[in-house]
């Protein structure tokens, strides 16, 4: 059977998220607990894998993986729950037979920028410029080959305890979108750049702009959506709080 589950971790404890040798990284980590508890013997028998690719330095709350495994729910739920890792595994589904994780409905990304100097309502009105559909080459590290349009469903603002807090919300995102976006927004608020210096940047992919990019230790991977809902253990939104919490006072 197919099973994906939801994990959460701290990005500062690893090396990155994918595995490299003689590095601590989250994929192994995480492939480390699951064969140790005997789910799989092999990453590539098994089909194992992840949702998203987190930097090096960017947490998760929300992140999924998925894997081939001979063995129950209630079987796995059990070995689980006996493993200590950095990696915390708190939701289970059963799902079919060729379930990819990457084919998600929705990312949800979390910033914690913090607010000392900003002109919050300066970001909020550049925020906007970001929503919708839009040329993100000057926004995001684009890979060959890979299409730079993507949609941006929403991002809304917050603030909490010296923190202005911005919650992305789309389908997909390009390789360091969001902290390209944040570092543009970060310098709106201290007035360094103007909305039309942003729209221009985005109207104008093809005319190289670099605003920089904002730092990885504030970004957490707040959810991963599908057309599906986990089975969690007891008081996992608890634990997730915490989580979030060490993460926020270490910035």
């Amino acid at each position: 059977m197919r099973f994906a589950v939801k994990f959460a971790y701290d990005g500062k404890h690893f090396s990155g998220y994918a595995r490299q040798p003689g590095q601590q990284t989250i994929e192994q980590t995480l492939l480390d607990l699951l064969i140790k508890q005997g789910i799989f013997d092999d990453a590539r028998i098994s089909c194992f894998r992840t949702a998203s690719r987190t930097d090096r330095g960017v947490s998760a709350l929300g992140n999924v993986c998925a894997f081939d495994t001979t063995l129950s729910k209630d079987e796995i739920i059990t070995k689980l729950a006996k493993g200590t890792s950095d990696v915390f595994i708190y939701g289970i589904k059963t799902v079919d037979c060729g379930f990819y994780p990457r084919h998600a409905k929705r990312r949800e990304y979390r910033y914690y920028l913090r607010s000392t100097g900003l002109d919050v309502d300066a970001v909020l009105s550049a925020a906007g410029l970001f929503t919708g559909e839009h040329n993100f080459q000057n926004f995001a590290r684009v890979e060959s080959l890979k299409d730079p349009v993507r949609t941006i469903d929403n991002i809304v603002l917050s603030e909490k305890k010296g923190f202005l807090v911005l919650d992305f919300y789309a389908q997909t995102y390009l390789w360091n979108q969001i902290r390209r976006i944040v570092s543009a927004l970060e310098k709106r608020g201290k007035g360094v750049l103007s909305n039309e210096q942003i729209r221009t940047a985005l109207e104008n992919p093809e005319a190289k702009v670099d605003f920089q990019m904002a730092a990885p230790e504030p970004l957490i991977l707040k959810d991963v959506v599908y057309d599906f809902s986990f089975e969690y253990v007891n008081d996992y939104k608890k634990s997730l709080q915490s989580l979030e919490n060490r993460i926020v006072a270490s910035l």
